[in-house]
């Protein structure tokens, strides 16, 4: 099961939402079940270097199901997945990115958030995710 254009649309308006609340200017990137990029947005203003930070959040959360703050936890030296971001074309280890969880528990995508502090970044993908 993949996540809907319309329900990536919704991601994105409500995460453009929660930035503007919050005051930062954001890159938005939603990629379905396969991790292929559905939707991207990208607020005026933002960094242009934040562009791929976004999607290569939203592909890490849903490569390994599990929020990029986590992987990045588990990334460290001495952990369990340290230097896992050099795989897969880079991966960004974290927060930012969140996997897209539908009603009935299945993983349909994910969101990948950059622009601003990473806790800004994370607010703004929570927001984002929960939208579906």
């Amino acid at each position: 099961m993949n996540i809907t254009l319309a329900q990536a649309e919704q991601a994105i308006r409500v995460a453009k939402e929660k930035s503007v609340e919050i005051n930062t200017k954001m890159n938005i990137a939603i990629v379905d079940a396969g991790a292929n990029l559905v939707a991207f947005s990208r607020m005026d203003g933002a960094w242009l270097g934040s562009l791929d930070i976004a999607i290569k959040k939203a592909k890490t959360a849903r490569y390994f199901d599990m929020n990029t703050g986590i992987i990045g936890e588990l990334a460290q030296p001495g952990q369990p997945l340290y230097n896992i971001e050099h795989s897969n074309d880079g991966l960004i280890s974290f927060p930012g990115g969140i996997p897209i969880i539908n009603d009935e528990g299945s993983i349909i995508g994910a969101i990948g958030i950059s622009g601003s502090s990473v806790e800004n970044d994370h607010i703004v993908a929570e927001a984002g995710a929960l939208a579906i």
